[in-house]
């Protein structure tokens, strides 16, 4: 088999890439066995696997059900919410165009509520919006609809108005933008997601073929196991720039910007290789919950 890219990622965010993938819809709540055998897999040990999991159930991500008189888990109603929001942005994302136009976020939050302010500002970051002064954010207009339902949800509607508009200055909007977006950083992430998946697509095609479907039905279990282990972290790693990127139209990018390479790196890789990583997944929650049906 190929040589597995080893990125820097947790516990805690495979489990919960693994829940969001494989875990989401009512009744498919998982023993903890599965995620420790899972996470095996990935080279991940038992007591590690427990921690995170307790770490996770604090932190309001897992909630504990029982079926079958066997403890389980399933993710909190809240981040499914936010896996089925993050759908369209994680796996066929679409960068925006300059007739878009913009949204202005405005918001003040009182003093009395500093870590609510803070909280709000995440919220913006991760929905693609870049600080244009204090209390003042922006974003392609593509965005609004996403935002107000999300800041609504998180009870911060009450602190932001917004406005659309357009961008009325003669000059080039590039120096404008690097100053609202750190985009050298993100471009850097872009280059390091590269150096591990670049080939990853030319990899796996000389492997299994260009067709899925061919790919799938020929597979061994040993095959499938690898893909999972090829895939998970992959994901992991990619699901951080959709909420880091702004999708901003590529004429207001830099020069040699790497966000299309990396994005084209990963849908392509996810294309192929997805329903084997998903194959050995089902087999391993099959298999427990054949061992724990009474």
């Amino acid at each position: 088999m190929m040589t597995i890219p080893a990125p820097q990622v947790r516990h805690q965010q495979l489990i919960v890439t693994i829940y969001g993938l494989y875990s989401r819809n009512l009744g498919d709540a998982m023993p903890v066995s599965v995620l420790i055998e899972m996470l095996g897999d990935l080279g991940y040990d038992a007591p590690g696997v427990r921690s995170s999991v307790s770490r996770l159930k604090a932190k309001g991500v897992l909630q504990s059900v029982r079926a079958n008189n066997v403890a389980k888990y399933e993710l909190s109603e809240q981040v499914m919410d936010v896996f089925h929001e993050g759908d369209q942005r994680i796996f066929a994302p679409e960068a925006s165009n300059p007739e878009s136009g913009w949204v202005l976020a405005i918001f003040s939050v009182p003093e009395s509520l500093r870590n609510r302010r803070h909280q709000l500002r995440t919220e913006l970051s991760g929905l693609g919006f870049g600080s244009v002064a204090s209390g003042v954010w922006i974003a392609p207009a593509t965005v609004l609809d996403q935002a107000r339902k999300r800041l609504e949800t998180r009870g911060f509607s009450q602190f932001v108005d917004f406005f659309r508009g357009d961008y009325l200055l003669d000059g080039p909007m590039r120096p404008k933008v690097a100053q609202w977006w750190d985009l050298t950083a993100l471009d850097e992430q872009f280059g390091d997601f590269l150096s591990l998946y670049g080939g990853a697509v030319q990899q796996w095609s000389a492997l299994v073929g260009e067709d899925p479907g061919d790919a799938l039905t020929a597979s061994s279990p040993e095959l499938r196991r690898e893909a999972f282990r090829y895939y998970i972290p992959m994901l992991t790693l990619w699901r951080r720039f959709p909420y880091r990127d702004p999708s901003l139209p590529l004429e207001y990018l830099p020069e040699g910007w790497k966000g299309p390479a990396a994005r084209k790196a990963f849908l392509s890789t996810h294309r192929l290789i997805a329903p084997l990583a998903a194959a050995h997944a089902h087999e391993l929650i099959h298999s427990g919950a054949r061992l724990a049906a009474p």
